[in-house]
């Protein structure tokens, strides 16, 4: 597009960048920080990827500046900026799941899903976790089954119908609930339960320990996913007459619902993978224990603690399968989630 003046021409139309230019800046941004790399300190291949992403930014908005303008240049540096960030932000994802199925693959098999530690040593190459996996699905269900249903509530209430200091007060404590260290929660319950009350260790005492971590998370989760639901929904099932808690129920509920089993399983997540409160409730075992309200129980997080701290390679190897099977674990609960939420909006 060109505009006439009294003189010549003007053009409004800027230039572009191709991708051989940018390949080309690329490329002299490898050399330039090779150089830089052999004449000075600088070492490590984490520092010359930081050291050629910042050269790269740079000298892209210098000719992106020339050729294009300056607003181009901010957002096609910005752009830049954020995938960059992106990647490295996936760095250290990539590598704990990729050594995390390199090292754990050593045990798994048949064997490990199969068999307990009950007479086995730290030099024995048998044993499995079957134990360990049975305490932590039945930690985390009585955890789910005593957090999920009194969260929700106590989110329905702030958002429905909480109002003053109480609402307030009751936001306060739950914000502080979410800080609380773990290890905190399992001295609570060691305290209060096993050692005050004298129920001695159990999966329950665990499972105890992990509700109050996994309580906060739903409340806030659910909190927020009700607050988005519109208001003018509510306002038109009133309209029709129908009560408050049916409005609730039938209508604020089921659209919430997606955020909600997300939050869910994220708290799910976190309560999975904790070790400290299982170990000063649930104390631990090498036998299998289905029984969780009686007796020591184990759980995955504990068995990759105690494998992993002894020298043998055969318990390392079976800590990190273990730690493997977490992850698989967490992996299949979140799968289920998503299935159960999209076959709920495919419902509605």
């Amino acid at each position: 597009m060109t505009v006439l003046t009294a003189g010549a021409p003007v053009t409004l139309r800027r230039g572009h960048l191709s991708a051989w230019v940018l390949g080309a800046v690329g490329v002299v941004v490898l050399l330039v920080t090779a150089g830089l790399f052999a004449v000075t300190p600088l070492e490590g291949t984490a520092g010359f990827v930081i050291v050629a992403a910042a050269l790269f930014l740079a000298a892209q908005g210098v000719v992106s500046t020339v050729v294009e303008g300056r607003r181009r240049a901010i957002d096609r540096t910005v752009t830049s900026a954020v995938v960059f960030a992106f990647l490295l932000a996936l760095v250290p994802l990539v590598s704990v799941l990729t050594y995390a199925l390199r090292q754990g693959a050593h045990r798994f098999d048949v064997e490990f899903f199969t068999h307990s530690l009950r007479n086995i040593g730290a030099r024995d190459a048998g044993g499995g976790a079957y134990h360990a996996l049975i305490g932590t699905l039945q930690q985390v269900l009585i955890t789910t089954v005593i957090s999920v249903p009194f969260g929700l509530l106590v989110a329905v209430y702030i958002v429905e119908y909480g109002r003053g200091r109480l609402a307030a007060a009751i936001r306060f404590f739950v914000d502080v609930m979410t800080g609380i260290p773990s290890i905190v929660a399992g001295l609570f319950v060691l305290s209060f339960w096993t050692l005050g009350l004298g129920q001695g260790f159990s999966g329950f005492a665990a499972s105890l320990a992990l509700t109050v971590l996994m309580l906060p998370v739903v409340v806030r989760a659910s909190e927020e996913m009700l607050k988005l639901v519109p208001d003018s929904l509510r306002e038109a099932s009133f309209a029709l007459g129908v009560p408050r808690w049916k409005t609730i129920l039938r209508i604020v509920l089921p659209t919430a619902l997606p955020g909600i089993v997300t939050g869910v399983m994220l708290a799910i997540a976190r309560v999975t993978g904790e070790t400290a409160p299982v170990l000063l409730t649930a104390f631990g075992a090498a036998s299998i224990n289905t029984d969780p309200f009686h007796g020591p129980q184990s759980s995955l997080p504990l068995l990759v603690f105690q494998q992993a701290q002894d020298a043998q390679q055969t318990a390392v190897n079976r800590a990190w399968t273990a730690a493997l099977t977490l992850i698989l674990v967490v992996m299949v609960l979140n799968l289920v989630a998503r299935l159960l939420t999209r076959r709920n909006r495919l419902e509605r």
